[in-house]
């Protein structure tokens, strides 16, 4: 199973659909809320070069965006090769 890292917030409706695909795919993730803490937010905000809003989603320590960029994945097929780790 990968490692699966989704910077959020806790009232992001974007955050939400972005973890209930997540959850929907019967997918572990850890989950970084990133108002509770702002070294982490920082920390996002590098990793995700420069992108300031939440969701930000890692699989396996790669970068997909955020939750739209998740949903497109999905819609072209190429999540759940990258979810099984057989990144395209």
């Amino acid at each position: 199973m990968p490692k699966i890292e989704v910077y959020s917030s806790l009232f992001c409706p974007f955050c939400y659909r972005a973890k209930k695909l997540l959850k929907q795919k019967d997918q572990d993730f850890e989950e970084i809320d990133v108002m509770a803490a702002p070294a982490r937010k920082r920390e996002m905000v590098e990793r995700a070069g420069g992108r300031t809003s939440v969701p930000q989603i890692f699989i396996d320590g790669r970068h997909v965006g955020g939750c739209d960029e998740l949903y497109a994945l999905e819609a072209e097929g190429r999540l759940d090769p990258l979810l099984q780790g057989r990144a395209s």
